[in-house]
């Protein structure tokens, strides 16, 4: 993934609002790479724009060699179907459907045959075998990001970003989760992007990128060093 000269804009009440500007990166694959910085900082926007979520107001993100500013939002969301997984503060999981059901979705869509068989291997991998049929309502905050976990982790990604994934747990439950994570990272071989407010949560990564003010600041090559 390698992003070049990335900026994005908006309009406020107060004018044009730069959030990012001149952003240059590139990430190899297999690497975990935490994203830093003060609230504000434009983390979260710079996640969303190299997951071709929201696209920049300069520049442009390559994603598996693709430039994103070519394709249209089907386009991208084609891309990214089978090949990049999300996990998130608010976990994101569907209400109406069981923890199984929330993980096979994805795999469903993807056509993929075998979704329920893997979605229950994958859900026994992260300690919910016997959770599968709970609802998120019924589980706890970090039952509910295990579960999301697991879906991010079921199509078995090349990619996966992480923005703040224990911001709403405990400390002693973000530790759980965050082992959880990297160990599934590297058993998997999947490239990680994590944004994250937590020092000791970025040390788990191969290299910090600092954001300051919408600028990449310093780039630690190891932040586990």
């Amino acid at each position: 993934m390698q992003a070049e000269q990335l900026g994005k804009q908006v309009v406020s009440p107060d004018g044009l609002l730069t959030i990012l500007t001149g952003i240059d990166l590139a990430i190899l694959r297999g690497e975990s790479v935490a994203i830093v910085g003060v609230s504000g900082s434009g983390k979260s926007t710079l996640i969303g724009l190299l997951a071709g979520l929201d696209l920049p107001s300069s520049g442009r993100v390559l994603l598996e060699g693709t430039d994103l500013n070519t394709v249209d939002e089907d386009g991208r969301a084609r891309l990214r179907s089978g090949r990049v997984g999300f996990v998130f503060q608010s976990f994101q999981l569907l209400p109406g459907l069981n923890a199984l059901e929330n993980v096979m979705l994805p795999l469903e869509l993807a056509g993929q045959a075998d979704a329920a068989q893997r979605a229950r291997e994958i859900l026994a991998a992260v300690g919910l075998g016997e959770r599968r049929h709970h609802y998120p309502g019924q589980m706890s905050g970090g039952e509910q990001q295990r579960t999301a976990i697991a879906r991010a982790f079921a199509g078995a990604p090349a990619l996966l970003f992480a923005d703040e994934p224990t911001g709403n747990l405990d400390q002693q439950t973000g530790a759980q989760i965050i082992d959880l994570l990297f160990r599934l990272n590297r058993e998997q071989g999947t490239t990680l992007v994590m944004v994250t407010h937590d020092p000791a949560i970025a040390d788990h990564c191969d290299r910090r990128l600092t954001l300051v003010g919408g600028r990449l600041g310093a780039d630690s090559r190891d932040a586990r060093n």
